[in-house]
């Protein structure tokens, strides 16, 4: 099968950095499915992993993502798919990645395929979707049933892939959501996906949202480098209220800062369930099978950004050298091979 692939970390911009191969197409055992991978999309963790990580004991490393296929075999115990179902998934940092014709993923964390959505709008969801569900509603415990109904989120860095889909989830949970932004295409990117107010994260964010007429918030989602803004949002957060992070912050944090107000802390690594696979790790095809429904009803939209075009090492050496500038709006897709 043809793959894409790297065997040592160099700068995007040199053609080893990712390379063509053929590699032989691998058979599931246990609860994998083999899935003809038609969609894929490039996420931050990508590029880091390639720049940083190094290809480890995987020969030529495969990554990817973010993927939407269709169901070819599947392993010996497998219970929730068939061979020919339409799926979506965000795979495993730690096993052989999407930018494959086919690959193999554990169906605990696949949901069946948005019908509404094409490969490509698809494909550029799951893994920004499952973090955004999982920070919101396990890690800061905004609750669905309406009963966060008028609280209000800070979302750091609001119009990138995660902060795309998580305004959308916070405002079907209710929440009132003040994002944040820098430039008049990620403030538009803002608006566009439901956020009630946009500030700048380059500015006075109190003296903003004083502005606003708001004094207190009640959970922050930063979908940036935290350690920047820890002071001033831990004094703006009501009391019992929650911060959650995407990022490792860069130096030590000064957990004084959420003790008197009885503030929670929490990072949101949406490979834990993949990787660690605890006794939950199906919640994530769960969530992604709720998900789908929504997409299917118009609740939810895809972020697709862009589309560069088919699966090959030239076209992913392009979107990692563009998510590298930190300046991507929404999701970057590659469809089909060449």
């Amino acid at each position: 099968m043809k793959a894409v692939g790297f065997t040592r970390s160099l700068p995007a911009t040199d053609p080893e950095s990712l390379i063509d191969f053929e590699t032989p197409t691998p058979s599931p055992a246990g609860r994998d499915l083999l899935v003809e991978v038609r969609a894929v999309s490039v996420n931050p963790v990508d590029f880091r992993v390639r720049r940083d990580q190094g290809p480890a004991d995987f020969g030529t490393r495969i990554l990817g993502y973010d993927a939407a296929g269709v169901v070819r075999e599947t392993g010996p115990a497998c219970e929730l798919f068939k061979p020919g179902d339409a799926v979506w998934y965000a795979g495993a940092v730690n096993r052989q990645g999407s930018n494959a014709q086919h690959q193999l993923v554990d169906e605990r964390i696949v949901g069946p395929k948005p019908s509404a959505l094409s490969w490509a709008d698809a494909a550029a969801m799951p893994l920004t979707l499952i973090t955004a569900w999982e920070a919101l509603h396990e890690q800061l415990r905004v609750k669905r049933d309406g009963s966060s109904h008028g609280k209000r989120l800070l979302l750091i860095g609001g119009a990138g892939g995660v902060g795309s889909i998580a305004t959308q989830l916070a405002k079907l949970a209710g929440l009132t959501v003040i994002a944040t932004a820098s430039r008049p295409e990620s403030i538009a990117q803002c608006q566009r996906f439901g956020a009630d107010h946009v500030i700048r994260h380059d500015g006075d964010i109190k003296g903003q949202l004083a502005a606003l007429g708001i004094d207190a918030i009640d959970f922050v989602f930063c979908c940036a480098q935290p350690e920047a803004y820890l002071e001033t949002v831990t004094g703006l957060l009501t009391p019992q209220g929650g911060f959650c992070t995407i990022l490792a912050p860069r130096v030590p944090v000064d957990m004084g800062l959420f003790r008197q107000k009885s503030l929670r802390y929490s990072h949101e690594y949406m490979f834990t369930r993949p990787v660690y696979q605890p006794p939950d790790m199906i919640a994530q095809h769960q969530l992604l099978t709720e998900a789908a429904a929504l997409f299917d009803v118009g609740r939810l939209h895809t972020t697709r950004s862009a589309t560069l075009g088919p699966i090959n090492a030239a076209n992913l050496r392009r979107a990692h050298a563009q998510l590298e500038t930190t300046h991507t709006l929404g999701k970057l897709v590659l469809e089909g091979w060449d």
